[in-house]
């Protein structure tokens, strides 16, 4: 779904640009040889994790694989999807849109092994696609999604869901 029409499109409509706090989720789908799916954004040229703001009736798990379909093409069962994290914190994970807009994300990182289709940008809200090493991120990086990557790495040493 473009951005004209979602439900925090609707909100901006009433509330303008002032902050608002939104539910959101993004997917580290990772290959066998561990390299995981970037996204290169369309309105700013960074690369970040494919991921977006929940919708009116959705849910954490819904989210994610509606926008790895929307920004990859890639299809995913929402029961392949391995919650890695949560985040939130302010500093990180609040966003100001070049046009005004400031939104505070509270999102779920999931991890995601098993996918079907063909992978290709949405050539809107992605421009690009591509595979990397999550140590060796493609550059200009998001900084938002370097933390989620952060916490991403350290679920994938561990084992253990992170939450910052």
């Amino acid at each position: 779904m473009s951005f004209e029409g979602s439900y925090l499109w609707h909100v901006r409509q009433k509330v303008g640009h002032d902050l608002v706090l939104v539910p959101g989720a993004a997917v580290a789908a990772q290959r066998e040889d561990g390299a995981v799916l970037f996204a290169r954004r369309g309105d700013d040229g960074t690369w970040c994790l494919p991921g977006g703001a929940a919708e009116v009736g959705g849910s954490f798990a819904r989210t994610a694989v509606d926008e790895l379909r929307e920004e990859t093409g890639l299809l995913a069962d929402p029961a392949d999807l391995i919650p890695a994290a949560c985040f939130s914190e302010a500093e990180r994970h609040t966003l100001r849109y070049p046009n005004g807009d400031v939104a505070h994300y509270f999102s779920m990182c999931f991890l995601v092994r098993r996918w079907e289709g063909e992978m290709r940008p949405d050539g809107h809200e992605t421009t690009d696609l591509r595979f990397a090493d999550p140590i060796e991120l493609p550059q200009p990086f998001e900084d938002s999604t370097a933390r989620a990557v952060e916490l991403l790495l350290a679920y994938l040493r561990t084992g253990t869901f992170q939450v910052a």
